[in-house]
């Protein structure tokens, strides 16, 4: 889940389709990469005093130590959900370690040490393009843009269109995403007029549905419990079942494509 403006779900995202998924018997790690922890804290762990985190992986290649992805890895109190924390570390990452060779693949290396393991890894990135960023997209199959439905929101979704179109150049491969619109409320002409926007502007790669405003998500936040969990009925959770359905639609359609092997 990525996008260059911060307060638009991400964390929120990640929360709710790994509980979802969990909750459907998948085994799901959630990946935290962004230096304030908030995957992290929601799962009861403190981002200033977490002793192995992400960045741990990549102060080991820096240092030539070796650390295992399992000496990161916290199981969650919920069945089939693991988190990998954050550290407020994280925020010196570009600048200590950023030109070191090789920074660019630590998480994907990681990842495939315990793919086997997961059947889904879910990435909660920092809204600032650097090696974080660079990291989950070269790890990642699947790009998630959460877009909240409000006019400063669209600016950061244009600095995430120019960043794709950046890694497009440079790799000369196509990063499939899809644009998310967040914390829509119906009762706002501001809210509809960003949404008809929205979709004018970016057609078949915007979710045809919207994740709404719902006060439970703030309470299942408040709580450390994924909105699943605290009340599967809430509007909030049947969105994201909704926006979950489409992605495992389009991840089965993938496959498709792709053939056997």
């Amino acid at each position: 889940m990525a996008n260059q403006k911060g307060g638009v779900g991400k964390t929120t995202t990640v929360v709710t389709l790994s509980g979802l998924l969990a909750s459907k018997g998948k085994r799901v790690l959630m990946v935290d990469l962004d230096p304030h922890g908030s995957l992290s804290a929601y799962f009861g762990h403190d981002p200033d005093a977490v002793s192995h985190s992400v960045y741990s992986l990549f102060q080991s290649v820096s240092s030539k130590t070796e650390v295992h992805p399992d000496d990161v890895i916290r199981q969650t109190k919920y069945d089939n959900l693991s988190l990998m924390p954050a550290s407020t570390a994280l925020a010196t990452l570009d600048r200590q370690l950023g030109t070191h060779e090789g920074m660019g693949l630590v998480l994907k290396k990681s990842l495939l040490t315990v793919e086997s393991r997961y059947d889904f890894v879910l990435i909660d990135c920092p809204p600032v393009l650097g090696v974080l960023m660079v990291n989950a997209l070269a790890a990642c199959e699947r790009l998630l843009i959460p877009v909240q439905t409000e006019f400063l929101a669209e600016k950061g979704l244009q600095r995430m269109m120019h960043t794709l179109a950046m890694i497009k150049k440079a790799s000369t491969t196509n990063m499939p995403y899809l644009i998310v619109p967040t914390l829509f409320d119906k009762r706002t002409k501001a809210a509809k007029e960003s949404l008809m926007v929205l979709r004018d502007s970016y057609g078949l790669n915007i979710w045809d549905s919207v994740i709404p405003v719902d006060t439970q998500i703030r309470e299942a936040s408040k709580k450390g419990i994924p909105l699943p969990n605290l009340n599967p009925k809430a509007r909030g959770a049947v969105a994201y079942d909704a926006l979950l359905s489409t992605l495992l639609s389009l991840s089965s359609s993938d496959s498709d494509k792709a053939g056997p092997g």
